[in-house]
């Protein structure tokens, strides 16, 4: 058993670049169980420099200098930023407000609902099983109802937080921008000379990172943007609110979709009923959701996201639950890390035949 041992780690441990690697690894794995949460304004100012990145560098082929270039990205992103806290907020925020107070007539619905079931389906179901699902049902309906009275005293944390990403954020991207070649030779220099493995994941994952990040940009902005107008046309209250949840649920692949069909549904059925407008809402929402899967993530991802559905689903669960949203965000991403490590791993078959001798 020991030889077994010593052969397996001399073969995949036998260099110093190995032993390196997966000290990196267990260390950042390590940073993102513990601490990973308050380094948040660091990761989402490195996911908007990537994003502001690819301006930089299309108005740099454009013949435009350097400096403007990035001035000018910056410029941007600062515009936008005023324009979500200034336009979109105040309207998440107010529709929000709204469907918190709607909240117990929508209980209210449900329990009346609940009451009509027995006659409904009574070839189906028993008495007592109605009454037992009926409890059940009010007892997860009360717990719902509890956690929406307290919501506005647990978002205390949550308004502080997000006054820090303001502050924060913005001055992270500047230096991230204004400084990236200084700050990818620091980072250089703390690692060994040579480092061919080390190279090649970094130029696989430096490619696949940037590609993701702003290929989801592009698939929030175009699913959100596609989700507010159909639900505008329609009519459909809290709107804005709706489609930012849509819009937002592609970071989560596969699961997102699934969660944000209830709240989507649940408000069109409080609003109409069974009529004829709410399946063409849900004719609508389908449209939108077969288009992001079958049209969208194809064209976006197509060489950066070359991975099975099965090992997606557990990199989110996986991630997600070591790192909350960030693990949740990056899930790919590190699932496509982990294979670029698993298939550029330094071996060293001479350790083995030494061994053997």
């Amino acid at each position: 058993m020991t030889q077994v041992l010593n052969r397996w780690l001399g073969r995949y441990f036998g260099n110093e670049e190995a032993v390196l690697l997966a000290v990196m690894l267990l260390v950042s794995l390590a940073v993102m169980a513990t601490i990973g949460g308050f380094l948040g304004p660091v990761f989402t100012a490195l996911i908007l420099s990537f994003l502001l990145q690819g301006v930089v560098n299309a108005l740099q082929r454009a013949g435009v200098s350097p400096r403007i270039s990035m001035v000018t990205s910056y410029v941007l992103f600062l515009l936008g930023l005023v324009a979500i806290l200034v336009g979109l907020v105040p309207i998440v925020g107010r529709q929000m407000s709204l469907l918190l107070a709607e909240a117990p007539n929508l209980i209210s619905r449900i329990q009346g609902f609940l009451v009509t079931l027995p006659d409904r389906y009574s070839a189906y179901l028993t008495a007592n099983q109605f009454e037992l699902l009926s409890l059940r049902i009010s007892e997860e309906i009360a717990n719902i109802a509890e956690q929406i009275l307290t919501f506005s005293i647990s978002s205390f944390p949550s308004l502080l937080a997000v006054a820090i990403y303001v502050l924060l954020v913005p001055v992270l991207v500047f230096f991230m921008l204004k400084d990236r070649q200084e700050l990818f030779a620091f980072m250089a220099n703390l690692l060994p000379r040579r480092r061919p493995v080390m190279t090649i994941i970094w130029s696989e994952m430096n490619i696949q990172i940037a590609n993701y990040v702003r290929g989801k940009a592009i698939e929030i902005l175009i699913v959100g943007s596609l989700s507010f107008g159909a639900f505008l046309l329609l009519g459909l209250n809290y709107a804005a609110l709706l489609a930012l949840l849509v819009g937002l649920s592609v970071l989560i692949p596969y699961i997102g979709a699934s969660v944000v069909t209830l709240p989507v549904l649940l408000v069109g059925y409080m609003q109409w009923g069974y009529s004829v407008e709410f399946w063409w809402l849900f004719f609508t929402y389908g449209v939108i959701q077969f288009f992001d899967g079958n049209v969208l993530v194809p064209l976006l991802f197509s060489e950066v996201v070359n991975l099975h559905p099965i090992a997606i689903i557990v990199a989110v669960l996986l991630f997600g639950g070591i790192w909350g949203f960030w693990g949740l965000f990056f899930a790919i991403p590190l699932a496509t890390l982990v294979k670029a490590v698993f298939n550029a791993w330094p071996e060293d078959p001479s350790a083995e035949e030494v061994l053997e001798d």
